[in-house]
């Protein structure tokens, strides 16, 4: 969902999905006629979200090492997430779309709308090993577009040194009352709760999320008991003190910026803060966002696709198969989640050949295999219509401006007049 030392404040989340989505009106589909005509034979175009990563970096090596690997040259091109998006929508109106993109997951469908996409099958992947929580970000109408390079998501953070202070063993929390009680007892003994980013941008709706799937709530309906219930748990926190009010506001940035002061017992954040994490000037351990009546919450999942635009020749698609296979076999999972230090790999194959260089990652694995795509349940294009008023909803209600049965129900109003449904 995000990393501090990515140049995009919530790639893996990015609010630029409204602005891809309005793009929408003008970027009309390609109906298969992608890629500009006379294409160079010995080089592939590809395009991907990580600009940080320059040439002669791992990333952009590695890249390099696919294109040696199907006998051509890659010619890359990296940009900010919203920028991609949006760049990949007006190609492939004009008929020049990339041979290869890295896509953030939520615009997975976004792309596929408009029919500038071909299906893994069109292209001759293979995609039984991915785990189907994770490629389920990339089904639209029960078709299949793009794999993902890897997944990350959100879990508990906790401070070793306060839990044990306050007479908290973590593994105590394992429902939505025991995480409360542990909070009760972490500010009783002088110490912060729980801090979260609640902004009033996409960021705070990938946090609210867990709690939301974890009352058993329902996207499609944003006013449900369940879902005031979710949000009448950060409402209550707010109330009696548990999590500060600063969390209106915070990214997920600076909430890990207030748990690294030392001052809170809990945090919640991705597998992104993995290594700031270890690097911490106290101890930290990791638990899994709890259900509300028990057992693990979904979290959404965070990360990119690799996907394949439609090209007018397609007889480049037998190498742009090759290079895909090159990212995603077992060893390419893991090759990037070691390059980058926050993607567990999508398939069992990969998770466990991490384990085996990295097991103190178990947590993250985990969290990983019970993760929730956010345009999952086939909603496609229509989550970031959903998200937009979600995020609204919590913004009322830890602001007091209205309940949370008010803000919601005013929520599932705007969801339902911006999809139609």
């Amino acid at each position: 969902m995000h990393d501090t030392r990515r140049t995009s404040a919530a790639r893996c989340a990015s609010a630029g999905l409204a602005a891809a989505t309005l793009v929408l009106a003008t970027a009309c589909s390609s109906s298969g006629d992608g890629g500009a005509a006379g294409q160079d034979t010995d080089t592939y175009t590809w395009w991907d979200p990580y600009p940080q990563h320059t040439e002669g970096s791992d990333w952009a090596e590695r890249v390099n090492d696919c294109g040696e690997q199907a006998g051509v040259q890659i010619e890359r091109t990296a940009s900010d997430t919203t920028d991609l998006t949006n760049r990949a929508l007006l190609a492939a109106q004009e008929g020049n779309s990339p041979d290869v993109i890295l896509l953030d997951n939520p615009a997975v469908p976004t792309l596929a709308d408009t029919g500038m996409l071909a299906s893994v099958g069109e292209i001759g992947l293979e995609v039984g090993e991915v785990d189907e929580n994770l490629l389920a970000a990339g089904v639209v109408d029960d078709e299949t577009y793009g794999i993902p390079i890897g997944a990350n998501t959100l879990a508990i953070y906790y401070n070793a040194e306060i839990l044990d202070a306050a007479g908290v063993d973590p593994e105590s929390v394992t429902d939505w009352q025991s995480l409360t009680d542990a909070l009760a007892r972490v500010t009783e003994n002088g110490d912060k709760g729980i801090t979260f980013a609640a902004t009033g941008t996409e960021e705070g709706s990938f946090q609210f999320l867990p709690w939301f799937w974890g009352s058993g709530a329902d996207l499609r309906d944003l006013d449900s008991p369940e879902a005031v219930e979710a949000l009448e748990l950060w409402d209550d926190w707010l109330a009696q003190g548990y999590a500060p009010e600063s969390v209106i506001n915070n990214s997920q940035n600076t909430t890990w910026e207030e748990f690294s002061t030392g001052e809170f017992g809990f945090a919640v954040n991705g597998t992104w803060q993995v290594d700031n994490a270890a690097e911490a000037d106290f101890d930290t351990g990791v638990i899994q966002i709890p259900a509300q009546g028990g057992g693990t919450a979904p979290a959404p999942t965070g990360g990119e696709f690799i996907v394949t635009p439609l090209q007018s020749e397609t007889d480049r698609y037998d190498v742009t198969r090759q290079i895909v296979e090159c990212m995603t076999t077992p060893a390419g999972f893991v090759e990037t989640a070691t390059t980058f230090a926050y993607y567990v790999p999508p398939t069992a194959a990969g998770q466990e050949e991490l384990l085996q260089k990295q097991p103190e990652l178990d947590p993250w694995v985990q969290a990983v295999r019970d993760a929730k795509g956010r345009t999952s349940d086939n909603l496609g294009t229509d989550y970031p219509k959903i998200s937009e008023p979600m995020w609204t909803a919590v913004q009322n209600a830890l602001s007091g401006s209205a309940t949370p049965a008010e803000a919601l129900k005013k929520a599932q109003a705007d969801a339902e007049a911006a999809t139609g449904r």
